[in-house]
């Protein structure tokens, strides 16, 4: 897409259980083939919800949450007090790719013969910039599994290209003007945190980042600046350029959806949330 300002974008925002309920949006999306889009943009769990819903698999990721995100063998605190992993994405990524795959050959074709852009956010750990990648059918599982390595709580470091890189929400959790930059002047925007929220630094995680990855001054700089680029996004979406159209679907603030949340009740009811506010956006327009 270039940048003539007239192309269409497709955002979802990552936040790990949070991302249950853009998961239930793109469900209506798909059921009611509604895909007007030319470029898709998705942090971490957003990325993952994206890939299903152009892999065609509507009901993906919603069973992946009640079969696998459920299961402590995925989120488990006592073995990260032990100095193992809060979220364990090798086993969830062993898990899926065995038993319950995406389509990658469709997500390949779908992508080449409507000619459109499907991009996935990361963060580099030498540079602390946002990546942007731009995965095809060999590496958007790799590419999946990196925007989703949030730093410490996976303590592994992966890598993109021979560059170390973890979560895409460290740089670019809601990359909008990243859309923008790109051309787009219609930005759909599924949100993991009700619209009213703003995001407020932690003096404490800050400073906990900074000890823990000292080695790369560059990300823990990005890191202090993370509240504040997020809260400029969200800004962007409120007050959007002349002739850029925001829509904004985002969760009510009653749902009380955590990033490690593992109780079933509260995950399906923001899913039907995310249905039903999917089904009125397909509706409106």
């Amino acid at each position: 897409m270039g940048n003539n300002r007239s192309g269409s974008a497709l955002v979802v925002e990552g936040g790990g259980m949070r991302g249950i309920f853009a998961a239930g949006v793109l469900h209506a999306f798909g059921r009611a083939g509604f895909d007007p889009f030319d470029l898709y943009v998705g942090v971490s769990a957003g990325a993952c919800h994206l890939a299903s819903h152009l892999a065609g698999q509507n009901d993906r990721n919603f069973d992946i949450t009640l079969r696998y995100s459920l299961d402590p063998r995925f989120i488990s605190p006592g073995r990260f007090l032990r100095g193992g992993h809060l979220l364990d994405l090798d086993w969830m990524w062993d898990q899926t790719i065995t038993h319950y795959r995406l389509n990658l050959r469709h997500i390949d074709e779908k992508l080449k013969t409507q000619q459109k852009d499907f991009l996935v956010v990361a963060t580099s750990l030498k540079t602390g910039r946002a990546l942007y990648l731009r995965p095809d059918r060999e590496t958007l599982e790799h590419y999946l599994k990196v925007s989703s390595a949030l730093p410490i709580l996976y303590r592994r470091t992966l890598s993109v290209a021979g560059e170390a890189a973890v979560d895409g929400g460290v740089t670019d959790a809601l990359p909008v003007r990243e859309a923008h930059r790109r051309g787009a002047a219609d930005i759909t925007v599924i949100r993991s945190r009700p619209a009213s929220y703003v995001k407020k630094d932690s003096p404490l995680a800050v400073a906990f980042f900074a000890w823990y990855f000292k080695k790369y001054p560059a990300l823990v700089a990005a890191f202090r600046r993370r509240a504040e680029r997020y809260n400029e996004s969200v800004k962007f979406l409120s007050d959007p350029p002349a002739g850029v159209r925001v829509t904004q679907i985002a969760p009510p603030d009653n749902l009380h959806i955590g990033r490690t949340t593992r109780k079933e009740a509260p995950l399906r009811r923001a899913y039907e949330a995310g249905i039903a506010c999917g089904e009125d956006v397909v509706r409106g327009r």
